[in-house]
């Protein structure tokens, strides 16, 4: 029997408890929450995350708007030492429950309009949890290929003149001088 899984940060948002002025939360991960967090998003170490967010009741659902930081750590693609990067990004999401007269069916025809604004996200139920919500902000704004600054091909002192060198450049060479020309 599997168990289920441990809350990492208790962000969960009760729809039908909210006040109708809405609510502040704060978010604040302690250093072993911000380890979960870490091997989450496939990052060496968070070492700061936070966020501020005002819920306030929309149409049956939730809008949360506010802003989140955090401090990660990873790897450059380059020499493999640690680079930090902070995140400051601004969150305006809205989650708003699936009406029943638009409940999909096998086989209907969905139209999205790529030009328009995000379209809120479905919740099921009278709760919503919005640490998903900040694993996903973060996600997307980590640098997928971090670098150190000033880190360059030219600084490792790599070969990019084009010229094959390794352990199969010998083997070009002797490929080349028995080539015959037909």
């Amino acid at each position: 029997m599997s168990q289920p899984e441990a809350v990492i940060i208790d962000a969960i948002v009760r729809i039908d408890s909210l006040p109708a002025s809405g609510r502040s939360i704060k978010v604040a991960p302690d250093a072993a929450a911000c380890a979960e967090l870490a091997k989450i998003l496939n990052v060496d170490a968070i070492e700061a995350m936070g966020a501020e967010l005002t819920v306030t009741p929309l149409r049956g659902g939730i809008r949360a708007l506010g802003y989140l930081t955090a401090r990660i750590v990873q790897p450059s693609v380059m020499s493999f030492e640690p680079v930090t990067q902070l995140i400051n990004e601004v969150i305006d999401r809205v989650f708003l429950p699936q009406s029943a007269d638009h409940a999909l069916t096998p086989g209907s025809e969905v139209f999205v309009d790529l030009e328009a604004d995000d379209f809120p996200d479905q919740i099921d139920g009278s709760e919503v949890d919005l640490i998903v919500l900040l694993i996903e902000t973060i996600a997307l704004a980590i640098e997928p290929y971090p670098r150190l600054p000033g880190e360059s091909l030219e600084s490792l002192s790599l070969n990019t003149d084009g010229e094959v060198s390794g352990p199969f450049a010998a083997l070009t060479k002797l490929k080349k001088s028995t080539d015959i020309d037909r």
